[in-house]
């Protein structure tokens, strides 16, 4: 009998925790005029309110007015995506002589880690400072999504300064190695998130190579010079000035420039919008960054009663090379027990 009072103390305990670990809050990093709001579902990014040259706050970050409408898109706003990010073709991988299945949730092929990757999971409140910082963390289990090995999770926002936002993505394998790639799949508008469209935003990219695709954006293996392409950013212009070639507009990995200096995070991308002068740098320590302009987007409906149309905003998501486990000659994104998955990332925003 006391066996069974125990037993059910147990679960009724362990119900109540997991009902507190599962519920869903917005957390808040302010300092002064700059500010942003993160959700645990997804671990994901909801707003940054930047002032423009003028002192007009403006909310830069395309998204919902409610955390429940996150847990339906198929935008990714915002979210942490993984276990392994962008495509893995053919939804299938062999790692030491196993092969391994993952979802399919793109056609044949997985997309952000499968149909229910970090992005559409509840994650852990770890630590959180208004002025600082917020840390959420997520237990993946062995076999989630097809991956292999039990992987501990964590990503931390963080204010630095009255204008610089750092992102921290951890990960650690606990029992077998894993391909690991996570990404920040933030839509970004510097005019604001129902400014319209962002072709006239002037970006320069740190990245003179690109892996190209196939019809289905899988990486053929390939890496190619972008020189005399539609893909050149080296020098800064418009993200539409050469739409006429590309008139899909763009969704392609660039190889980034290393940095001159050893242990310094490699320059990205350096992004303005002229009429109200907001300008973001973005630097990493991942060799690729995906650029994205939003092409799949098609009325979606979202902040305060914003429709957003194809291109209302831009990703620039820091990462591992797409389907890195199935070509050799990309940089690896095994990672096996013992070791430990790092990705850094310093936005900073300034106007003018």
């Amino acid at each position: 009998m006391a066996n069974i009072f125990s037993f059910c103390v147990f679960i009724v305990l362990s119900l109540l925790c997991f009902s507190k670990a599962q519920h869903v809050k917005v957390y808040e990093l302010k300092r002064g005029y700059f500010s942003a709001k993160f959700t645990n579902y997804g671990a994901t990014m909801l707003s940054v309110i930047l002032p423009d040259k003028t002192g007009k706050l403006d909310d830069v970050v395309l998204g919902y007015d409610l955390v429940n409408d996150y847990k339906n898109d198929t935008t990714y706003f915002g979210a942490i995506v993984g276990r392994v990010a962008n495509r893995i073709g053919g939804a299938k991988f062999i790692l030491n002589g196993v092969t391994y299945k993952t979802d399919p949730n793109d056609g044949k092929n997985t997309l952000h880690g499968g149909s229910k990757g970090f992005s559409d999971v509840i994650w852990t409140v770890k630590s959180y400072k208004k002025h600082s910082h917020v840390t959420f963390s997520y237990e993946s289990f062995d076999g989630e999504e097809g991956f292999p090995g039990n992987l501990s999770v964590s990503v931390t926002y963080m204010l630095l300064h009255k204008n610089k936002l750092a992102v921290k993505m951890m990960a650690k394998p606990l029992n077998k190695p894993t391909p690991v790639n996570l990404a920040l799949h933030t839509y970004w508008n510097l005019g604001g998130h129902n400014s319209g469209d962002i072709m006239s935003h002037t970006l320069k990219l740190f990245g003179s190579k690109i892996t190209p695709v196939d019809s289905e954006l899988i990486p053929t293996g390939e890496i190619v010079p972008v020189r005399k392409t539609p893909y050149d950013f080296r020098r800064p212009r418009e993200i539409g000035s050469k739409f006429d070639q590309l008139p899909h507009g763009y969704d392609i990995n660039y190889v980034l420039h290393k940095s001159r200096r050893s242990r310094h995070l490699r320059k990205v991308a350096v992004v303005v919008e002229s009429k109200c002068g907001r300008k973001m740098e973005l630097w990493t320590n991942m060799p690729g960054v995906q650029f994205y302009t939003s092409n799949m987007l098609k009325n979606e409906k979202g902040k305060n009663g914003t429709v957003y149309g194809k291109h209302a905003g831009f990703c620039l998501e820091t990462q591992g090379f797409p389907d890195a486990v199935n070509h050799p000659n990309f940089p690896s994104q095994i990672v096996k027990p013992r070791g430990i998955y790092k990705h850094f990332m310093v936005y900073r925003f300034t106007a003018h």
